[in-house]
């Protein structure tokens, strides 16, 4: 019989890492001048902007149209950005209350508490 010769198996190194290797850094970007930080609104901000200006209930397509006609807010890109402020109004509403800057005068329109 014939005896069949077999390689050894070859096995995959793994990388150590050395113990007394240098730990990365983490990336620092430019840092916020404190003019740009005060120019750039949230939407919920500009909403609460708009809402002390007007004195008055304004809808969510009402709100949207007048913060970008101002031009303290625009959407970037989205498609339903007043769908997404009404959210994040009547969520601030039930997560903080009383202490609330936005009331619900009646359905789909909203003022400063």
């Amino acid at each position: 019989m014939a005896t069949k010769k077999t390689s050894p198996t070859r096995t995959e190194s793994v990388k150590k890492s050395s113990k007394g290797a240098k730990a990365k850094e983490p990336r620092r970007g430019k840092p916020a001048s404190a003019e740009a930080s005060a120019k750039k609104l949230s939407a919920l901000d500009a909403a609460a902007r708009v809402l002390g200006e007007t004195k008055q209930a304004l809808s969510c397509p009402e709100l949207i149209a007048t913060m970008a006609a101002q031009r303290y807010w625009t959407s970037p890109a989205g498609k339903t950005p007043s769908a997404t402020l009404a959210s994040a109004i009547q969520r601030e509403i039930k997560v903080k209350g009383d202490k609330a800057r936005f009331k619900k005068t009646e359905p789909g329109r909203f003022t400063l508490a």
